[in-house]
C-alpha cells in the first residue's frame, strides 16, 4: 500500500465509521484500499446476495463479498432488496457517519445518502456524460477521446449528485470494456482514497452536474450485440470492443450464430452490403474485418482457422 495522501488524516479525532456498498469487481480496489486508510474505521460491507452461475448453476458470492472475507471486514450483508425497512436497519444499526459506494446496482435509500459525512460514490465516467448502468461500453462506442472517474455526493437521482473530484485519461480506440474496466476500477480507487482526506475535513464544496450535457446509457440486452450491415463499419468494430465479454457481437449465418470477438475496419472497397467475403461483413459504409470468432458451441479461433475449417459462409448473406 503506498503512504497516505495528504490530508488524509485531517479530519482530526477518530477515524470515521464507513459502510462500502458493491458487487462488482470494479470496487475490489476501493474496497482494499479503504480497509487501510488512516482516516476510515470499515464497520461493514453491504454487496448482492450470492447467485447461481456457470454450467453447474453454483452458488457464487460476488467478487466484493469474496474480496471483504479475505480482508477480515466483517459484517458482510447481503440484502435481497437495500430499500426494505429490515436492511436499512440493519445498515443503520452498524451506526456509519459515511457510506462510500461502487458499483452496487440497487437504489440507496435515503437514509443512508444522509448520513452525516454523506454518500460517496465512484463512478467510471466524466459525468454527466455516461449516466447510468453501462458508462465504460458506452464510452467506447461513442468513440470518446477521453474518459475518466468521477466521486460524487450521492443524492436521490441516477448519478446525479454534485461532483466531488474527477479525473481524465486519454482513449487510444483500440481499448475494450474488460481493458478499460481495469484501468478505471484502479483509477477511481486512486480518486476516492485521495479525495476522502479534504472530504471530511471539509475542504471540497462539490459543484452541480450540468444536467443540459448529460447522457444516460441503459442496462445491455443479448440482442444489442447484433452486427447489423445498415451501420459504418467504423462503428461496428467499436461495438465489438464496446460488447466484450457482454452481449457480445455476433452475426446470424447459414451455419448458424458466428460470435465476432475481435475485428477491425478494411480499408478496401466493400461488397454487397449484408454479405460476408473472405475478408467480413460488407456493410453499407465499408468493410468489417473478422480477426478472431466463436462458432456457435465452438472454440474461438482466428478467421483464416475458422475459413480452412470448411465453414460455407463466403458469399452469404446475414440475417438481420
Amino acid at each position: 500500500m503506498r503512504d497516505e495522501p495528504a490530508g488524509a488524516t485531517r479530519a482530526g479525532g477518530e477515524p470515521v465509521r464507513t459502510i462500502f456498498l458493491g458487487s462488482g469487481a470494479f470496487g475490489v480496489p476501493t474496497l482494499r484500499g479503504l480497509a487501510e486508510h488512516q482516516a476510515i474505521e470499515p464497520v461493514g460491507v453491504v454487496t448482492a446476495p450470492a447467485r447461481r452461475s456457470g454450467r453447474r448453476q453454483e452458488l457464487t458470492p460476488t467478487p466484493i463479498e469474496i474480496e471483504a472475507r479475505v480482508l477480515g471486514l466483517e459484517p458482510v450483508l447481503t440484502p435481497e432488496r437495500l430499500r426494505a425497512p429490515a436492511s436499512i436497519a440493519s445498515v443503520l444499526g452498524l451506526e456509519p457517519s459515511l457510506a462510500v459506494l461502487v458499483d452496487y446496482g440497487q437504489i440507496v435509500p435515503p437514509a443512508i445518502l444522509d448520513l452525516a459525512k454523506g454518500a460517496l460514490n465512484v463512478h467510471p465516467s466524466l459525468l454527466p456524460r455516461h449516466r447510468g448502468a453501462t458508462p465504460i461500453p458506452a464510452a467506447i462506442l461513442a468513440g470518446d477521446p477521453e474518459t475518466g472517474v468521477t466521486v460524487i455526493r450521492m443524492d436521490a437521482g441516477i448519478d446525479t449528485g454534485p461532483i466531488v473530484a474527477q479525473e481524465r485519461i486519454p482513449l487510444d480506440g483500440r481499448e475494450t470494456t474488460p481493458e478499460l474496466e481495469e484501468r478505471l476500477s484502479a483509477l477511481g480507487a486512486e480518486l476516492l482514497l485521495r479525495t476522502l482526506g479534504p472530504w471530511l475535513a471539509r475542504e471540497l464544496r462539490p459543484r452541480a452536474q450540468d444536467s443540459a450535457a448529460a447522457t444516460l446509457t441503459k442496462p445491455l440486452r443479448r440482442e444489442d450485440g447484433r452486427l447489423r450491415s445498415a451501420v459504418p463499419a467504423r462503428d461496428l468494430e467499436r461495438q465489438v470492443r464496446a460488447y466484450t465479454p457482454w452481449p457480445g457481437s455476433f452475426v446470424e449465418t447459414p451455419a448458424g450464430r458466428l460470435i465476432v470477438r475481435a475485428a477491425a475496419v478494411d480499408d478496401g472497397i466493400a461488397g454487397r452490403a449484408g454479405t460476408i467475403d473472405r475478408i467480413g461483413l460488407n456493410t453499407l459504409e465499408g468493410r468489417l474485418a473478422f480477426e478472431r470468432v466463436q462458432p456457435a458451441g465452438g472454440r474461438e479461433m482466428t478467421w483464416d482457422d475458422y475459413l480452412r475449417g470448411g465453414a460455407k459462409v463466403v458469399g452469404s448473406s446475414i440475417v438481420e
